[in-house]
């Protein structure tokens, strides 16, 4: 009986143990420390573009969501229909929830007007501001994939469809904190964002 009350205790601390340690994403990307000795994280800097509805959407937009961010171009042979697939997962999961967002910023802005995009949204049946497809200035959009969400977004003529551009989703947090950086071509990548979605939204 003794012995049993022991490992019935055992048990017990083992798991108020492992309740306690809940999941905490990394914060990614160059950090600094300042003055007063605290880490500043990378944080995606302001910008503005024109949505699908021909509106102008800014950090203001995500202030406060936990949102989901990709490049892609309306033309693109290779991999953005699997990405669309993958990312229209997340959009129906969460479209009925405030608090998550989506933005996908087009690499050919040349081409995919607010028109374009218009039409691309129908067909995939997506709705701003829930899911916003950005176009803008071409040096911008390069500068914010490169820089900020540190993934290939350019020109590039040996390409199919005359552009480069990575598959990733990126996860920012409500404070635009790069959280997570996931293959938004492969579904069990996918699978992973969607658990790291569930920690941020609770933090």
């Amino acid at each position: 009986m003794r012995l049993k009350i022991i490992v019935l205790n055992f048990l017990v601390a083992l798991l108020a143990f492992s309740c306690s340690q809940e999941k905490k994403l990394p914060f990614l990307g160059p950090k600094q420390v300042n003055a007063q000795g605290d880490t500043v994280y990378h944080r995606i800097p302001s910008f503005r573009f024109l949505n699908q509805d021909s509106v102008f959407v800014s950090e203001k937009d995500v202030e406060g969501k936990v949102y989901v961010a990709d490049f892609f171009f309306t033309t693109c042979p290779t991999i953005c229909p699997k990405m669309k697939t993958q990312m229209l997962r997340i959009y129906e999961r969460y479209k009925d929830r405030d608090e998550v967002r989506i933005i996908s910023h087009s690499i050919d802005p040349d081409f995919d007007t607010p028109n374009v995009l218009k039409d691309y949204a129908t067909r995939l049946q997506v709705k701003a501001p829930k899911w916003n497809l950005l176009t803008g200035d071409k040096a911008a959009i390069y500068q914010l994939g490169q820089k900020s969400y540190m993934v290939s977004a350019q020109e590039d003529p040996n390409e199919a469809g005359g552009f480069v551009h990575s598959g990733a989703f990126i996860l920012v947090d409500k404070n635009r904190h790069v959280r997570g950086i996931y293959d938004g071509t492969v579904e069990a990548e996918v699978n992973h964002l969607l658990e790291d979605m569930e920690v941020l939204l609770k933090e």
